[in-house]
């Protein structure tokens, strides 16, 4: 068995697609997923299961929500190993979890960005933030709070024109945590 990790992107965000993680275990059980751990509201699921093939469990589990929910939700899907590693390329040294958890972001992105579209993201960051690229990830420094910085989701999807969903760093580490429990 492989162990997953997939982020949904979208979901329970201001009322908006509302899934209870009760109910998106059961549907991840109901494909034959073993093993499953919500990790709170935001859509993150840990699970195991057989197949090596990323495209189609994606495929999948954005098909089932869609049918079940009447709503898409882009899904990323990746191994406890890429995940992991993600977290180990974070850029940012030093980090005090508790002060700084909340202001250090990790955006995981669909695919690598083009060169011009990278270039019309980073118009946009306005020191004392930080933005750096990763592998299919970016890590992002607000130090002002993620509320306060023009770099949303949304912006970073429509300079870099492809799906991307974000997490702070507490649950980036949160989630390295339950992929090895």
């Amino acid at each position: 068995m492989i162990k997953y990790i997939s982020l949904l992107r979208g979901i329970n965000v201001s009322g908006q697609k509302k899934i209870l993680m009760a109910d998106l275990k059961a549907l991840y059980e109901s494909l034959g997923y073993s093993n499953v751990i919500p990790y709170i509201q935001s859509g993150n699921v840990i699970f195991e299961h057989g197949s090596d093939d990323i495209s189609e469990i994606k495929n999948t589990l954005e098909a089932t929500i869609e049918k079940k929910y009447k709503f898409s939700v882009p899904v990323d899907v990746r191994t406890k190993e890429v995940f992991e590693k993600v977290y180990a390329g974070l850029p940012f040294k030093n980090v005090d979890l508790e002060q700084d958890g909340t202001k250090i972001l990790v955006t995981f992105l669909s695919e690598n960005p083009g060169e011009e579209n990278i270039e019309a993201l980073m118009a946009y960051v306005k020191p004392p933030e930080a933005l750096i690229f990763g592998i299919k990830s970016l890590y992002l420094h607000c130090p002002g709070g993620y509320g306060k910085t023009k770099l949303s989701n949304m912006l970073i999807e429509k300079k870099l024109a492809i799906t991307a969903t974000t997490r702070n760093l507490k649950s980036v580490v949160k989630l390295c945590g339950l992929l090895n429990s």
